[in-house]
């Protein structure tokens, strides 16, 4: 399962000035009330948001690096801690040496900020100034970071931007250690969603674990003989949801087995998300179909991507870090424009998208066994992950909602600035139909995330 707890490492960091204590430029005092601001304000305000935060009280009387040496043992400290990121906190002038030190050594996401300095009579801080010193030093040890705005810390920009570089983590975290679950081979009429298996391995550590159609089969016959009672709680779920009139209650019991068969395959193979075949050969195999698994194991936090689409499984769970958890992403697909409006486009699959996304309570019936529902309203990002000859990108951007006719299956219609110019960028650039979607805000999430992850282009959506 992807994991959306995140541990940071607090870096409060001031200039050092041998001598008497200094109590006006540099002043030791107002560094200190700095850091003991920052400090409560982020466990105030985030510890309880999956996010544990490991401090340097240890490390001297004042809790806060100053001395370039100490930047080793701090790194060994966050190092034995497991931390997934580390932030730099300039509570002056700061250490420039041992702040990009210790980017350099820790080799994780970093964040660097701090506050605005306050100036009315005297200057005690310049930590601006200092801002500016230390991330000179984190580009020449190629530390790439993240940077927030020189804010006061109740600005609501500060939080807003601590909460993106959360995400960013979270996404960092998962992608370098992803395993996706694959059941069944690519499907032959879907050459567009070929993936190189050994080239994710060895560029980013994602492994593809294989699960064929026998096994999967013998998975699925295990599940409808031994969970009865827990396939009846699905059947009266989805019977809650959609009409399933003229469904024989055998069919619907062999489609909520898919749910158990998938999330048991998945624990079994402690994998992250699943890439899955999804057509005709589910039904000739066990005689009915996963989609309407698939919409509700996502509202479970268990996301299947279909048609056997590993950079669309991939960029699922990307876009589910983006969201930590809060949000499951849906698999839309470019498939028609809209017949009015020249920059929207209808966003479509077979009926995968979460239950939880449908626009009204209305029970409609399955088509062909599948979901059919539009989803709500809204303010979506969307995304893709691709290769092109060695080459990964990362496709990126949002869109709004509109208005659109009805069809089957799981829709939205999209609403772009400038839908023939991205048309024209899908179809003479890497990218293929598939793009994955999560409601939010995103994108300048992605952007940053890409600066992570060496070879990885973002790519955005519109210009």
């Amino acid at each position: 399962m992807l994991n959306f707890k995140v541990k940071i490492g607090l870096v409060p960091e001031r200039r050092f000035l041998p001598g008497p204590r200094r109590t006006e430029l540099f002043s030791q005092d107002v560094a200190f009330e700095n850091k003991q601001k920052v400090l409560s304000f982020l466990k105030a305000n985030f510890a309880a948001d999956s996010v544990e935060f490991v401090d340097l009280e240890w490390l001297n009387d004042e809790g806060i690096l100053e001395q370039t040496a100490d930047a080793y043992r701090v790194a060994d400290y966050f190092k034995k801690q497991d931390v997934d990121a580390i932030f730099i906190i300039n509570c002056n002038f700061g250490n420039e040496e041992a702040a990009g030190k210790i980017g350099q050594l820790m080799k994780v996401p970093t964040l660097l900020w701090g506050p605005r300095d306050e100036f009315k009579t005297k200057r005690y801080t310049d930590t601006q100034c200092g801002l500016f010193s230390i991330s000179k030093q984190l580009k020449r040890y190629s530390v790439p970071f993240t940077y927030i705005e020189n804010c006061e810390l109740e600005d609501p920009k500060f939080s807003r931007g601590f909460r993106d570089f959360l995400s960013v983590v979270t996404m960092v975290k998962n992608f370098s250690r992803l395993r996706i679950l694959q059941v069944g081979a690519r499907l032959k009429p879907f050459k567009c969603v070929m993936a190189n298996e050994l080239e994710l391995t060895e560029r980013f550590g994602i492994d593809v674990v294989p699960v064929n159609m026998t096994a999967m089969k013998m998975k699925l016959e295990e599940v409808l003989e031994t969970k009865t009672e827990t396939l009846e709680e699905h059947a009266e779920f989805m019977a809650e949801h959609y009409d399933l009139s003229g469904i024989e209650h055998e069919t619907v019991l062999r489609m909520a087995a898919f749910i158990e068969a998938y999330r048991d395959l998945m624990l079994e193979n402690d994998c992250d998300i699943i890439a899955t075949e999804c057509w005709t050969v589910m039904n000739q195999t066990f005689g009915a179909m996963p989609c309407l698994a698939m919409s509700v194991l996502a509202d479970l936090g268990i996301t299947v991507i279909c048609e056997t689409d590993i950079h669309g499984a991939i960029t699922s769970a990307l876009l589910s870090c983006a969201a930590r958890g809060k949000r499951p992403p849906f698999f839309g697909e470019f498939t028609v424009r809209h017949p009015f409006n020249d920059n929207a486009e209808l966003l479509w699959h077979c009926g995968v998208f979460p239950t939880s996304m449908k626009k009204t309570d209305e029970r409609k019936p399955l088509a062909v066994f599948k979901p059919s529902f539009c989803g709500k309203d809204g303010h979506y990002t969307m995304a893709r992950f691709q290769a092109e000859r060695g080459q990964y990108y990362l496709l990126g951007g949002e869109f709004d909602t509109t208005e659109g006719p009805e069809t089957f299956g799981t829709w939205v219609w999209a609403e772009f600035k400038d839908l023939p110019a991205l048309e024209r960028k899908l179809v003479e650039g890497p990218y293929i139909h598939h793009v994955s979607e999560v409601e939010g805000s995103y994108a300048h999430v992605l952007r940053e995330f890409a600066k992570y992850v060496p070879g990885l282009i973002f790519d955005p959506l519109e210009k």
